[in-house]
C-alpha cells in the first residue's frame, strides 16, 4: 500500500540532525521507538530498526579572480553558442509590474518602514518606501496589516540530496570513499523533485544552497539554487552565484574513518589531511602556471619575425585532476568556503589553515561555541551560520548556548545567520531567528525585529557571494518578496504570497497556484483530501 505525503508535514524532523554524521553509540530493539538513538548518521549507515512505511515515507530529514586551473564550471564551451556544461539555464517567469501596498516593511537592511510600499516592475525592486505610484497595468495588492520582507535565504540544506521520501535510493550527500571528495558536485545529485522545496518555499524560502553531507573532511561543492518548481537543477542554479566548498572538522570524519582503521582517527589527523589536500593542489596549480608560461614563449616564438621552427612542439598541459581543482578554486577566491565545525578551538585552527593557504572563509556552520571567539570571526570577516538552540546531541556539540546567534551578532562586522540544516527547520527559519532575537533581548542586548531580519536575508547573501543582487529590498535587487499575515517574528506568521524575480510563485489563498513535485502528484494529500 503507497502512503502519500501530507503537503504540510512532509518533512519530519529526527531527534538529530542525520546527515551530520551524529556518533551515538546506543542500540535499540527493532520496532523500539522510546529508545531510538542512530548509531550512524546519513550517508554512513543505515538505522537498524523496523520504521513503519508511513514513518519513512514522511522523513527528509538531512543534515572573483580567475582560476589559473581549469574554470570552475568545468570546460569552456567548444562553440560559440554551446553553453558551458553545468551552467544555469533558470530563467524568471513572466510577470506584471506589482505595489504592495500599505505594510510594515523590514527591508533587510536593518530598515523598517511602517504603512509602507514596495514596487517590482520587470522581476526588479523599483522601489521602497511610502505613497509610491503604481505604473500603468500594474497589480496593486493592499497590504494593510501584514508585514513584507526579502525572500528568506537558507544557506545550509540538504534538500534534492536528502530528498523525501527518506529512502536508500534517496541518500546522494555524503560520497564517503575517501575523507578528502572535492570532486563530488552536491548539484549532481540534486532531486529537483523533491517535495521539500515547495514546503520551503511555504516558509517564504526564496535561495537555498544545497551542501554535500558532514561525512569527509572535504565533501565537494555545494550549489545555490532559486526554490522555483523545475524538471532539472540547471533550471533552479542562481544564475551567477559561486559554488561553495564544504569542509568539515570535528568528530564526524574522524569518527567514520577512524572506525575503518584509516586516518582520519584524531582531529591531528584532520588537520593534516586539510593540509596535504591544500598542498597537493598548490603543486597543481604551480604545474599550471609552468604550463602557461611554456605556452606563452612558445606562442610567442612561433609569432614572432624570422623564420618558425616547424619542429617545434607546444608544450603538453598537465592532466586534469578535478579534486586539486576545485581547491584551486578556492584558493583563488573563486569558490566559497563553508565549514562544519562546532568548537571554538577548531575553528581557531581552520582560519590557521586558511591563512596557511590563502583562502577565505565565508561561514562556519552549526557553530555552536561561536560566542566564545565572536570577536575573531568578525574580525576575519567570517560568518557564523547557525540554529537558534540546537546543543548537546554530540559532545562537541555540548557546550552550546541560547544566545549563540545573538553573541556571534554583537561585534561590530559580525555576521550571525540562521540557518536550517533540517528539511523540518527550513519551514520555519522565521520561528528560529525569532528565538535567538528573544534569547539575546533577555540577556540585555538591544535587537530589533529589523536588526534580526538581516540574519534570515542580508548576512546569508553575503555567505553566499550574491548579495549585491538579493537579500535585501532596494532598488536594482531581484523582486524576491515575503508577505506575511502578520509580524514574522511570531509563531503564528503565515507566509501568504512569495514572489520570486517578481513573479507570484506562492499564494497561500489560491490553492491551484501552489507548485506541486512531480513526485507528489496524483497522490492523495490528507491535509486536502483529494489527490493532488
Amino acid at each position: 500500500m503507497l502512503f502519500a505525503m501530507p503537503a504540510a508535514g512532509l518533512a519530519v524532523k529526527q531527534s538529530v540532525c542525520q546527515r551530520d554524521l551524529i556518533d551515538f553509540r546506543a542500540s535499540f530493539s527493532p520496532g523500539d521507538t522510546t529508545r531510538m538513538q542512530p548509531t550512524h548518521a546519513r550517508g554512513v549507515m543505515r538505522r537498524h530498526v523496523m520504521t513503519p512505511l508511513l514513518g519513512v515515507l514522511l522523513s527528509a530529514c538531512a543534515t572573483a579572480p580567475q582560476s589559473q586551473a581549469p574554470t570552475q564550471q568545468a570546460t569552456t564551451a567548444t562553440a560559440s553558442n554551446t553553453p558551458a556544461p553545468y551552467t544555469s539555464t533558470y530563467r524568471a517567469r513572466a510577470s506584471q509590474a506589482t505595489l504592495i501596498r500599505g505594510a510594515t516593511i523590514l527591508t533587510g537592511t536593518g530598515a523598517r518602514i511602517d504603512n509602507g510600499d514596495v514596487l517590482i516592475v520587470d522581476g526588479k525592486i523599483a522601489g521602497v518606501g511610502t505613497q509610491l505610484s503604481a505604473p500603468a497595468g500594474a497589480k496593486v495588492i493592499d497590504a494593510k496589516g501584514r508585514w513584507v520582507t526579502p525572500g528568506l535565504i537558507d544557506v545550509h540544506s540538504h534538500l534534492g540530496v536528502y530528498p523525501s521520501p527518506d529512502v536508500d535510493a534517496h541518500s546522494d550527500g555524503n560520497e564517503m570513499v575517501d575523507p578528502v571528495t572535492a570532486q563530488a558536485w552536491a548539484e549532481h545529485a540534486v532531486w529537483p523533485q523533491d517535495p521539500g522545496f515547495q514546503a520551503a518555499l511555504e516558509g517564504g524560502v526564496t535561495t537555498l544552497q544545497i551542501l554535500p553531507g558532514s561525512g569527509n573532511l572535504i565533501g565537494g561543492r555545494g550549489v545555490t539554487l532559486k526554490n522555483v518548481h523545475a524538471t532539472t537543477y540547471q533550471a533552479m542554479k542562481f544564475p551567477g552565484a559561486p559554488q561553495g566548498l564544504k569542509m568539515a572538522c570535528g568528530e564526524n570524519p574522524k569518527g567514520y574513518y577512524g572506525e575503518k582503521g584509516q586516518a582520519p582517527m584524531t582531529r591531528m589527523g584532520n588537520v593534516a589531511g586539510y593540509r596535504q589536500a591544500f598542498a597537493d593542489a598548490q603543486a597543481y596549480r604551480d604545474e599550471w602556471d609552468k604550463y602557461r608560461r611554456e605556452l606563452a614563449e612558445f606562442e610567442k616564438k612561433q609569432q614572432g619575425p624570422g623564420k618558425k621552427d616547424e619542429q617545434a612542439k607546444p608544450p603538453s598541459p598537465p592532466k586534469r585532476d578535478l579534486k586539486s581543482e576545485t581547491l584551486v578554486g578556492a584558493m583563488n577566491g573563486e569558490i566559497m568556503v563553508h565549514i562544519h565545525c562546532y568548537r571554538a578551538d577548531e575553528m581557531a585552527i581552520m582560519i590557521d589553515l586558511a591563512r596557511e593557504f590563502g583562502f577565505q572563509i565565508a561561514a562556519f556552520h552549526h557553530a555552536v561555541e561561536a560566542y566564545k571567539i565572536a570577536d575573531l570571526l568578525a574580525e576575519n570577516g567570517i560568518c557564523g551560520a547557525e540554529w537558534a538552540d540546537w546543543w548537546g546531541f554530540k559532545m562537541e556539540a555540548f557546550d552550546g548556548v541560547m544566545e549563540n546567534l545573538a553573541l556571534t551578532d554583537m561585534p561590530k562586522n559580525g555576521c550571525a545567520v540562521v540557518h536550517s540544516d533540517s528539511a523540518e527547520g527550513i519551514q520555519r527559519l522565521n520561528q528560529e531567528a525569532a528565538k535567538a532575537m528573544t534569547r539575546g533581548v533577555r540577556m540585555g542586548l538591544d535587537i530589533s525585529r529589523e536588526h534580526a531580519m538581516k540574519w534570515l536575508t542580508l548576512n546569508a547573501a553575503k555567505a553566499l557571494g550574491i548579495d549585491e543582487v538579493t537579500g535585501t529590498l532596494e532598488a536594482g535587487k531581484m523582486g524576491d518578496v515575503v508577505i506575511w499575515n502578520g509580524d514574522p517574528f511570531s509563531v503564528y506568521a503565515l507566509a501568504e504570497q512569495v514572489f520570486i524575480d517578481g513573479a507570484l510563485v506562492y499564494d497561500r489563498a489560491n490553492p491551484p497556484t501552489r507548485p506541486a513535485s512531480d513526485f507528489l502528484l496524483g497522490q492523495y494529500d490528507a491535509t486536502e483530501g483529494s489527490a493532488q
